[in-house]
């Protein structure tokens, strides 16, 4: 029997031979599976804290989502007597005006949670962009806006929001009968620029290190732009620690918007808030009545939640063992 073991015009069959498949053919099967591997690894590993935080705010986004199918009655239902007790029709009892205090807070979700979202993306959107912007160009451009910077930053974020939102709402006011939803929008644009001034600090500080790498110095070589350079030399490079970032500032917008609420100067009524019910309601504790400890508990629960996954979320992209 002849021997074709060495023979170079043997004709080996892949399908016969699976070993035979080339590593080229193999690769994008083994490059998909083993990033599936890597997700379902870095879940299946995940701590019960970051488990927590992650179905805590799966449920939130659900409410929030369906609250006009999940809540009972309106928003701004009048449906019974000021302060009735909890019953089989109000489960969680009324307001100061007689509105149902579930349908409320599951409205609320909607709102508070969504304008802190939304507040968040821009001032990330602002912030981020010009970060980088001052970090790529560096000279007069990193000047100005670091001083413009630093002069925001000099002023405590709650007496400056609080002298803002008083003007703002002071001039909305002035208008023959203004919607509701200008004095949200001055909440979310004022809000923004003074958290865009911290999102601004740490973008620039992650650029920095990055416009001095090796394939920063490359693209700018082949001619490559200005937005091309921050778009895929930096960014991609800066996603770990700003998208830690992000969880961290929507938490201290959402309690900074709550406080402000609470206050009387952020989201204004008739619309839902957790901050605004909380005060709306806080003559009931005196009675020794729960009911202003429910959008209170909501706003202390989502916020815990939140830094369990970003706490995760850090230690993953540390690169640390457990």
């Amino acid at each position: 029997m002849t021997d074709t073991t060495n023979d170079p015009t043997t004709v080996i069959d892949p399908i016969a031979d699976p070993s035979a498949m080339s590593a080229d053919a193999a690769a994008p099967r083994v490059a998909q599976e083993s990033a599936w591997i890597r997700i379902s690894r870095a879940f299946r590993n995940a701590p019960l804290t970051a488990w927590f935080g992650m179905i805590t705010i799966a449920i939130y986004i659900f409410v929030a989502v369906f609250a006009p199918i999940l809540a009972p009655f309106g928003e701004r239902e009048i449906v019974g007597a000021q302060f009735e007790e909890p019953n089989a029709q109000y489960l969680l009892g009324t307001d100061n005006l007689g509105r149902d205090m579930l349908s409320r807070l599951i409205y609320a979700a909607r709102n508070t949670v969504g304008i802190a979202l939304l507040t968040t993306i821009i001032s990330f959107l602002l912030g981020g962009f010009l970060g980088m912007l001052a970090a790529t160009l560096s000279g007069w451009v990193d000047q100005i806006l670091s001083r413009i910077v630093d002069v925001l930053m000099s002023i405590p974020s709650l007496i400056f929001a609080l002298l803002a939102l008083t003007v703002a709402n002071t001039w909305i006011g002035r208008m023959d009968n203004p919607s509701p939803w200008l004095y949200t929008a001055a909440l979310i644009i004022i809000m923004a620029v003074l958290d865009s001034t911290r999102v601004f600090r740490l973008t620039r500080a992650v650029a920095m290190n990055i416009v001095v790498m090796d394939y920063v110095e490359a693209a700018r070589l082949r001619g490559e732009g200005l937005l091309y350079i921050v778009r895929k030399e930096i960014l991609p490079n800066a996603t770990a620690p700003l998208i830690a970032e992000f969880g961290l500032r929507f938490c201290f917008v959402f309690l900074l918007i709550s406080a402000l609420s609470f206050l009387g100067l952020g989201v204004q009524p008739p619309t839902a808030d957790w901050g605004s019910m909380v005060r709306d309601n806080a003559t009931l504790i005196s009675f020794g009545v729960a009911v202003p400890l429910y959008p209170a508990g909501a706003i202390a629960l989502l916020t815990v939640a939140v830094n369990f996954v970003v706490d995760w979320m850090l230690h993953r992209s540390s690169g640390l063992k457990d």
